[in-house]
């Protein structure tokens, strides 16, 4: 028996929609390695005809005949048949087309940008193939898939041969909390927020990460096991998922991640510290990891206007990358001589802090449930994001970690807490520093929020100073 297929519901239901057409649908499918793509559509395909076709990974030796030869191979499979030995797309694509001319059928094309990726020509033919065979049969629905999402943005969805083609592009995102809980399965109940949120903050909301989790080891065992250990799946997943989505260019984008690790930094930053000119090079790249879903690129703005800036701020959003680049790499030749086995997470060098850090990235991808225990409307909201403010002769520099601005003229400053013990009376002043730097028009009110795991002390909630305090372990069973 399979693996339990957990969440997505909403892109469930818009692939479910696509059944009510009335002619065929060309869909693409987005987002980071691991984060469940074919598997959504493995689930979706569940009980129609559905044909699934992989890219191999490129390597040195890897030519067009051999990409071909696969997929003929895994066509003929498919079809019960000998491999083909076509040697044009074309000749493949058309034998494809013949099997699935009648009745419903889901082709999925996976990792296309590596199937693609030794001829010049591979689009306009597939393009081509969809026009004149594929989307004869008005029930057939042909989904392209892939972890490069920044080469499919710009030869698929950006292109104009395939201009009015896609019927629906999902971009598959890390599952929110309650998804996320339901990977602890029955014993979920039992175990702390703050235990899992320990999880979390390495695994983000990455499906395969969590199917690894063992419910009946503590947090830290899983990390260890999965991080720290020379055959757990973490161990070597960076150098997997850099060498499979960037290939021969693996190595810069590793340099700019690694930049990256310590906080959020400016555009001019990042070329400061890799040392290097500006050029339009650098980012591309880091629009590259972006759309790969491995960075974040937090704009602040004008809270007078409601008006973004053009300053803004690189971070890492996928919690692993930024874990293995703190910890995993810096332990890496103990890992492999296995003689971390006995060491505590807590002796790593500041651990605590680290978790902070890494909590915050999932608070802010779970922003939708924030605003919905404050009650906010989502259409209310003119901006919301982490805030910068640099200092000049008129204002004092100031960051927020997530700050909420709605029409009503009501700016929510949320501050974001990881800890083990409650949070003591001290944050209060914290806060009031931060709100008094906040350089925004006095008809605009500031209310402060505190986003925490394991409580606070009893002064904090007798102040009356935070108008809303978030226990973050609730958005599990939202």
């Amino acid at each position: 028996m399979g693996i339990t297929f957990i969440g997505r519901k909403k892109e469930l239901h818009q692939l479910n929609l696509l059944l009510n057409k009335k002619s065929a649908s060309l869909v693409t499918v987005t987002g980071r390695r691991r984060i469940g793509k074919s598997r959504l559509i493995e689930e979706f395909g569940m009980s129609h005809k559905i044909y699934i076709f992989s890219g191999m990974l490129p390597n040195e030796k890897t030519t067009l005949q051999s990409q071909l030869n696969e997929f003929g191979w895994q066509l003929g499979k498919a079809l019960g048949q000998p491999a083909f030995k076509d040697n044009d797309w074309n000749d493949l694509f058309l034998r494809l087309a013949k099997q699935t001319r009648k009745g419903r059928v889901i082709i999925l094309l996976d990792e296309i940008s590596w199937m693609g990726s030794l001829d010049p020509d591979f689009l306009g033919k597939l393009k081509n193939a969809w026009d004149l065979e594929f989307k004869k049969n008005p029930k057939l629905i042909l989904v392209l898939c892939g972890s490069v999402s920044a080469w499919i943005e710009k030869n698929i969805l950006s292109s104009s041969g395939f201009l009015g083609r896609i019927s629906l592009s999902l971009k598959l995102e890390e599952l929110p909390l309650f998804d996320c809980n339901n990977f602890w399965a029955e014993s979920g109940d039992n175990i702390s927020a703050y235990e899992k949120f320990k999880v979390l903050s390495v695994t983000g909301g990455i499906p395969k990460y969590l199917e690894e989790i063992q419910p009946n080891l503590s947090a830290e065992e899983n990390i260890k096991n999965l991080c720290f250990n020379r055959s757990g799946l973490l161990f070597n997943e960076f150098e997997h998922i850099f060498s499979d989505i960037f290939g021969k260019r693996s190595e810069i984008y590793k340099r700019i991640v690694q930049c990256l690790a310590d906080g959020k930094y400016a555009y001019e930053d990042i070329y400061e510290k890799l040392n290097v000119e500006k050029s339009g090079v650098i980012s591309e790249y880091l629009d590259e990891l972006v759309k790969s879903g491995f960075l974040r690129r937090d704009f602040t703005w004008d809270i007078k206007s409601g008006k973004a800036s053009k300053l803004s701020k690189y971070r890492i959003s996928d919690n692993y990358l930024r874990f293995y680049l703190k910890y995993i790499i810096l332990n890496k030749e103990k890992i492999e001589r296995d003689s971390f086995a006995n060491q505590s997470l807590a002796s790593l060098l500041g651990w605590e802090g680290a978790m902070g850090l890494q909590f915050e990235n999932l608070v802010l991808s779970n922003r939708q449930q924030i605003l919905q225990l404050l009650r906010i409307n989502p259409d209310d909201v003119i901006y919301d994001n982490p805030f910068f403010q640099h200092k000049t002769i008129r204002q004092e520099g100031c960051q927020i970690d997530y700050l909420i601005q709605t029409r009503f003229d009501t700016l929510y400053v949320c501050e974001i807490k990881f800890s083990k013990y409650p949070i003591k009376v001290d944050i209060i002043a914290e806060m009031q520093e931060k709100i008094r730097r906040l350089k925004a028009p006095r008809h605009i009110s500031r209310r402060a929020v505190l986003i925490h795991v394991n409580g606070v002390h009893e002064e904090v909630i007798e102040s009356r100073f935070f108008s809303n305090i978030i226990d973050f372990g609730q958005l599990f069973y939202m």
